[in-house]
């Protein structure tokens, strides 16, 4: 099979994108692996964009070890960009499985998205069992860790710790993914306040590994910090090779502001 595709990052977290509204691809789970295998072209997740009824289009999101994820705050952007230049719209609404994602496209390729209200209760991160999302205690061999669990589209766990370099992100990244008390698996953030409203962050990406950046993520650390009184809005998410500026609207919805690439071309065998 060989087509045409689209490479895009956000502050790094990258992805490749296949156009599917005139032509269907089917790609299997190991095609999508391929795909996203680094030895091959590479990304963090593929994006699949159909046609919608209702909106500019319908996304699917491939993790790269090809299972699915409802959301991607980045994935998002990096789309939303691509279809304003093609239609010369500044708005941009999108459909995912889990819900619409509304985009402004800003100057110097910024783009906001609006990723909707978060979810925090028990059930709805979801949790095997009825505890505080708040505060979730989970050891990792002899090391307990306390952090905040949240959905913002999927599910995440933010630990607000004082050494971030002090954390080996791989060894227990996979750990926590795979806690029995995530049935569904976890994206894991551990956050340092740098200062006032901002945070410094390491990323392990549910079914992707370690990711330079995560949208999602960069949301449920600034709603995390808020919710522990630690941080209000608007709080800035820094990543290693930028920020992301988190706000709220006056309906509680959590608003993500910030860079993506240009368009890069690819040719897709496979």
């Amino acid at each position: 099979m060989d087509f045409k595709a689209y490479k895009m990052d956000g502050l790094g977290n990258d992805f490749v994108i296949i156009d599917q509204r005139e032509k269907k691809y089917d790609l299997n789970n190991s095609q999508i692996k391929k795909i996203c295998d680094r030895s091959n072209i590479g990304c963090d997740q593929l994006i699949l964009i159909d046609k919608s009824d209702k909106f500019d289009a319908f996304l699917t999101f491939k993790n790269s070890d090809g299972s699915d994820s409802a959301a991607c705050g980045n994935g998002t952007r990096c789309v939303a960009s691509l279809l304003s230049k093609e239609s010369s719209k500044n708005f941009i609404t999108v459909e995912t499985s889990s819900g619409k994602l509304e985009s402004k496209i800003l100057k110097n390729n910024l783009i906001q998205t609006n990723i909707g209200k978060p979810k925090t209760n028990w059930d709805q991160i979801p949790l095997s069992e009825k505890i505080d999302t708040k505060k979730i205690k989970v050891m990792v061999g002899d090391i307990e860790f306390l952090g905040t669990a949240i959905n913002v589209g999927n599910p995440h766990i933010i630990f607000f710790i004082n050494e971030l370099e002090k954390i080996e992100i791989k060894k227990v990244g996979p750990v926590l993914e795979n806690h029995e008390l995530f049935p569904e698996k976890v994206n894991v953030t551990f956050a340092k306040e740098q200062s006032k409203n901002h945070f410094r962050v390491l990323h392990w990406e549910r079914g992707a590994g370690l990711t330079k950046a995560c949208g999602t993520a960069a949301c449920a650390t600034a709603i995390a910090g808020e919710i522990n009184g630690i941080s209000k809005f608007p709080t800035e998410i820094e990543f290693k090779l930028g920020k992301i500026k988190i706000n709220k609207d006056e309906k509680g919805n959590v608003i993500m502001e910030g860079s993506v690439s240009e368009i890069e071309h690819i040719n897709i065998n496979i």
